[in-house]
């Protein structure tokens, strides 16, 4: 398989060839050099475990990787996620949320604590060399941010440096007081690869074109693009009508017009903010041609909803479904093979295929 390279100057970079998004051993390949070295958001903790209880089941980017985990809490309010698979024939722990204060396999009997360390196994009496250390139940890295958990198989950067740099623009909310709210929360399959989707997020440069309602309520010349090491945040500026954030006069943005602070953390996940609250975007990836995006609201202030950039998120995201399922079909095209960045426009796309590339020609 090739190497992939994208000049770090945009104004000569082309983008990503056409065989990332259609050669299904990239896509295979996307799995561990990307996913698995990453980080994904697994919640948060209010939706996962009531008050009483200790521990439940997840699982690692369902249906991509389906790594088995638990996520644990002691009896300090410590968070921690286990490996949910028994060390000793691999059936799965626990199926449901639990009140319990050990982890015990309903298999042979297999007892853990809650931190993962082996206690005790019927009919072990006379094995040799036993336990051992891969006897205890995996640990993962995990980072809990105020309610919400983030965890990683084998994390290549540190997800806390991220965060740090999220909380410089929205700190200043109350994110615990912020409630998940099912009925504005929804999954869409779209035909298409999960990067083209990403690819569409991070550019701001389609929004005349493509969302003529958004384009009414965002200042396009103003647009907004930041970036840092695995993340950007794309700010769009409202036109005066809609609701604005009411930012601190020791924040880096008082004074201006903020529609909407729009986070996405590499390589899948979109934190989008809004004066009501906050709706967390996740790309699961299914094939090479199609994923499905699950949109989770958490909100605030009701009474700022479905007004100003946030007026319509459903039609928004079925208009970037058509646009993006719609490139899906034009990349297998004989004729084109990539193209160029917009210099003032593409900067977060750009952004996106350098670090594609870097963690695809990983070993």
């Amino acid at each position: 398989m090739s190497d992939f390279y994208i000049d770090p100057d945009i104004r000569k970079a082309t983008t990503l060839p056409t065989e990332f998004y259609t050669n299904t051993a990239y896509f295979e390949q996307s799995k561990t050099k990307i996913f698995e070295r990453s980080w994904q958001w697994l919640g948060d903790l209010d939706s996962m475990l009531s008050p009483f209880d200790t521990m439940c089941p997840t699982t690692f980017l369902a249906p991509t990787l389906n790594e088995p985990m638990l996520v644990v809490r002691n009896k300090q309010g410590e968070i921690q996620c286990l490996s949910n698979v028994c060390t000793h024939r691999g059936n799965i722990l626990l199926h449901q949320a639990s009140k319990e204060n050990q982890i015990v396999c309903r298999y042979h009997g297999r007892r853990f604590g809650l931190d993962g360390t082996f206690k005790s196994m019927p009919e072990f009496a006379s094995a040799m060399d036993f336990p051992r250390p891969c006897d205890h139940l995996h640990t993962f890295k995990s980072h809990r941010w105020d309610n919400h958990l983030f965890a990683s198989i084998a994390a290549d950067f540190d997800i806390a440096a991220v965060v740090e740099k999220m909380k410089e623009r929205i700190g200043f909310m109350p994110l615990g007081q912020f409630k998940y709210d099912p009925v504005l929360s929804r999954d869409y399959l779209v035909h298409a690869h999960w990067a083209l989707y990403c690819d569409n997020y991070l550019e701001g440069f389609h929004i005349p074109f493509v969302h003529q309602g958004l384009n009414q309520q965002i200042e396009y010349d103003e647009y907004e693009t930041v970036l840092f090491d695995y993340m950007n945040l794309q700010i769009g500026y409202t036109k005066g009508q809609g609701e604005a954030f009411d930012l601190p006069k020791d924040h880096i943005d008082y004074g201006k017009e903020i529609a909407a602070y729009y986070f996405w953390l590499f390589p899948n996940m979109m934190f989008n903010f809004y004066p009501w609250g906050l709706s967390v975007n996740v790309v699961r990836p299914l094939t090479h041609d199609s994923c499905k995006v699950s949109f989770y609201s958490y909100v605030y202030d009701a009474t700022k909803l479905n007004c100003g950039a946030s007026a319509d998120l459903d039609k928004v995201e079925r208009e970037d479904e058509f646009v993006v399922e719609g490139v899906q079909q034009g990349i297998h095209s004989r004729y084109y093979s990539s193209g160029r960045f917009s210099p003032n426009k593409e900067r977060g796309v750009h952004h996106f295929h350098q670090l594609i590339a870097e963690f695809m020609n990983k070993a």
